[in-house]
């Protein structure tokens, strides 16, 4: 990662999680759908705060919010206020067990989902409540997997340097 500039991986990263946002999914599982973007977002604002933040946040958010068919601009604006908020704060969350620090992301995930809550409020459109607050939970599952394998490909890296 270091000799590509470092942006590879989290490039791919963030492609990934745009083909994990409109992967068809069974009716059964799709309340659960953690947001992906979001989740992926918060990891890299916390662990690479400087090459991917705000505006990988801005254009990400407008690409969910083409492809999902949301209103422009909803995703755009959640993404970016969590970013800024994990960005703003990358410093002091770090230092965080990965247990308090799952708490965390939780939060800034439940925060995502409650300003795209109140988009929707806004404009009338009404979302199933297990399809709102569910994801916030999945999410933070997701994001503790992350952490995992990211850090152990990470120290594996390292090893064979």
């Amino acid at each position: 990662m270091a000799r590509s500039g470092g942006w590879v991986v989290p490039a791919i990263s963030l492609m990934l999680t745009l083909v994990l946002g409109v992967l068809p999914l069974p009716d059964a599982i799709e309340a659960a759908r953690p947001d992906w973007m979001a989740v992926v977002l918060i990891y890299w604002s916390l662990m690479a705060p400087r090459k991917f933040s705000l505006l990988t946040a801005f254009w990400m958010g407008l690409a969910i919010d083409t492809l999902s068919g949301a209103l422009l601009g909803q995703n755009a604006l959640a993404l970016l206020t969590v970013v800024y908020l994990a960005d703003k704060f990358h410093l002091r969350f770090r230092v965080f067990p990965v247990s308090q620090l799952a708490i965390t992301v939780f939060v800034l995930l439940f925060l995502y989902e409650f300003i795209l809550f109140w988009i929707d409020g806004i404009v009338g459109r009404n979302v199933p409540f297990a399809e709102r607050w569910v994801p916030p939970f999945t999410g933070t599952l997701v994001w503790v997997a992350l952490v995992y394998v990211f850090n152990r490909g990470q120290r594996q890296a390292q090893a064979r340097l």
